[in-house]
């Protein structure tokens, strides 16, 4: 049985992906917000599931977040589903905090990073950015190019580890609307499926999923210049660049 991470695990995909997991055996690290939203997963904490508290628009807070699972230990693979859909808390939430979290969270060998379809359409245009969110200066389709091309750069950089990026569909969730057209429960399976499964296919690294199936992603994806932009302004902003990743032991519990 594995231990898995989910940010932003209080409601959606995370949250379905996290009741999933633990009813199958696995220990899951669950991620809220604020204490407040603790409330949303005291059901899965009463089943013994660990819970972190970070507001991933703030700096501090993911810091803090990536010690606490430090703290916690023996994590297995993360899953980075926490995301917004607009305003200018874009690029922190979607784009720094998985990339701070995967340089600081030490131990995991497995990493999925929610992407979207959408990703085909952002810009690739990485100068002008605000980075800390003061202001908006990227798009939602954008920021999922960002961190889809995340993905594949540390599938590229650190071929021990296995990363991939996940499209989980239009589903039906409070950020997708109860119109969303597509399968919930797919929406979470090739999350849950690339962070446990000993299936060949799901221990291959750089893919972008669609179900449970490899799709093509936009072109600079897998543009190792791009990607080494993106890695080197990350690096810039935040002070801490991915190179811990290349000692890292693999997961051990405590």
């Amino acid at each position: 049985m594995a231990r898995i991470l989910i940010t932003g695990s209080t409601d959606g995909l995370g949250l379905a992906a996290a009741e999933t997991l633990l009813g199958e055996g696995h220990e899951v690290v669950v991620h809220a917000r604020s204490q407040q939203r603790m409330t949303a997963v005291q059901h899965l904490i009463g089943r013994g599931a660990h819970c972190l508290v970070g507001d991933l628009a703030d700096d501090a807070g993911v810091r803090q977040m990536g010690d606490d699972a430090n703290r916690i230990g023996g994590i297995d693979a993360v899953i980075h589903n926490a995301g917004v859909l607009n305003g200018s808390a874009l690029l922190p939430v979607n784009v720094v905090a998985p990339y701070l979290l995967t340089a600081l969270i030490r131990g995991p060998r497995r990493l999925i990073y929610l992407s979207s379809g959408m990703h085909r359409s952002g810009d690739t245009r990485l100068s002008g950015l605000d980075w800390a969110g003061r202001s908006a200066t990227a798009s939602y389709s954008t920021s999922k190019l960002h961190v889809t091309a995340l993905s594949a750069a540390i599938a590229r950089l650190f071929p021990h580890l296995v990363s991939n990026a996940v499209n989980p569909g239009w589903v039906p969730t409070r950020m997708g609307g109860r119109s969303a057209p597509d399968d919930l429960r797919l929406g979470h399976r090739t999350q849950e499926w690339l962070a446990t499964s000993s299936d060949p296919a799901a221990l291959t690294s750089g893919g972008y999923w669609f179900h449970q199936h490899l799709q093509t992603a936009h072109p600079a994806v897998h543009d190792a210049r791009f990607q080494d932009a993106l890695l080197a302004q990350l690096a810039e902003h935040t002070g801490v660049t991915l190179a811990a990743l290349t000692r890292q032991p693999g997961s051990s519990r405590d």
